[in-house]
């Protein structure tokens, strides 16, 4: 067996973290009767989609804290509402309803309990990396049923440092016990993920849910598989 150890990311790898935070941010506009303040609510989830891609980006450089992330992440969406007064204790508010809903849903990628009992009757060990937060990444886990697959459930903020950085697989490598020459990283984001996992010197496999085009891929991954039941048939 080529590889001991497997690196796998959670949210949009296993969790359908895009899937269920639009159920869950359409529970919170509801919630907070944001209808009051926009003539169509497509105008709100547009705003904030761009601009949670935007900070999330921004967090993974480093470039930004936690903190900001979360208040700013509806700040902008929210102050484009009519007669809606922003502010911090609002942003909170509405983000801590949000981040429950997302936190109680289910849905998985397809194919996500297959290739995790798959990979545990090979025996792989099997070690979560996510740059997601820890109050929030522990319930997606358990509202999931994911969470009894991993060995090891390695988080951004214990590391001290987000995915790409070199710093986190180091930390990675060094929680989990993985050798890096029979470690290989899963996930689906070219930059945190693979391009993270390569610049750290660990093979990587791209899972292209988001089909990114092979010319905007600037350094070839390990592996590049469509779907999770690909994965099987590699390892």
């Amino acid at each position: 067996m080529r590889y001991k150890d497997l690196f796998i990311d959670f949210d949009d790898t296993l969790y359908d973290t895009h899937g269920n935070a639009v159920i869950a941010l359409s529970e919170t506009f509801e919630a907070f009767h944001l209808g009051r303040y926009f003539a169509e609510p497509q105008t709100f989830y547009d705003a904030y989609w761009t601009t949670n891609i935007d900070l999330w980006t921004q967090y993974a450089k480093g470039e930004i804290t936690r903190d900001y992330l979360i208040v700013e992440r509806f700040r902008r969406p929210l102050s484009l509402g009519k007669g809606l007064e922003v502010t911090k204790e609002l942003c909170l508010e509405i983000s801590d309803k949000f981040l429950d809903f997302c936190a109680s849903k289910p849905g998985v990628i397809d194919g996500a309990h297959e290739l995790m009992d798959y990979l545990r009757q090979r025996g792989y060990r099997i070690h979560m990396c996510s740059n997601g937060f820890h109050e929030v990444q522990y319930k997606k886990l358990d509202a999931c049923g994911l969470r009894d697959y991993f060995d090891t459930i390695i988080l951004s903020e214990d590391a001290g440092v987000n995915k790409p950085s070199p710093l986190y697989f180091e930390y990675a490598l060094k929680v989990s016990g993985a050798s890096r020459e029979t470690t290989l990283m899963i996930g689906d984001n070219l930059q945190s993920d693979i391009l993270g996992a390569l610049n750290a010197g660990l093979d990587a496999m791209l899972f292209n849910r988001w089909a990114i085009d092979d010319k905007d891929i600037p350094q070839k991954p390990t592996f590049i598989v469509d779907r999770l039941r690909d994965i099987m048939k590699i390892l």
